[in-house]
């Protein structure tokens, strides 16, 4: 047990939110979206991560396996199949930086809504 709880414990989940997308902004737009019950984080619109609770999940990538090695890995809520890095390194603003560059390198490109969701999306305004 700890004697003193660190930041991220006494930041509500919002401020935590905030806190996230105040230390990545320097690398590009970044999002962050209300999902099951937890947060996607969203960076120049592709998906690098969630945040569960007071925690930021990164999604693992060779940049992130090399610049996170030492992190631990986790599934981010209970039923995930896919084990992420816990990034809690937010004053390392150089490892931020290239770590954010060389994920999105790595990322896939969004994928293109369906035709069908989009037509009755349009429908239904």
């Amino acid at each position: 047990m700890r004697d003193k709880p660190g930041a991220a414990e006494l930041m509500t989940v919002n401020e935590f939110n905030e806190y996230v997308r105040e230390c990545f902004s320097a690398a590009g737009d970044i999002v962050i979206k209300s999902m099951m019950g937890g947060y996607l984080v969203y960076l120049d619109g592709k998906l690098i991560g969630d945040i569960g609770g007071r925690e930021l999940f990164l999604k693992r990538t060779p940049t992130s396996d090399r610049l996170l090695a030492d992190s631990e890995l986790r599934y981010p809520y209970e039923g995930s199949k896919t084990l992420m890095h816990v990034f809690d390194r937010f004053e390392d603003t150089d490892l931020i930086a290239e770590l954010l560059e060389g994920m999105y390198a790595e990322l896939p490109e969004r994928k293109p809504r369906k035709a069908k969701y989009i037509l009755m999306k349009r429908i239904n305004q």
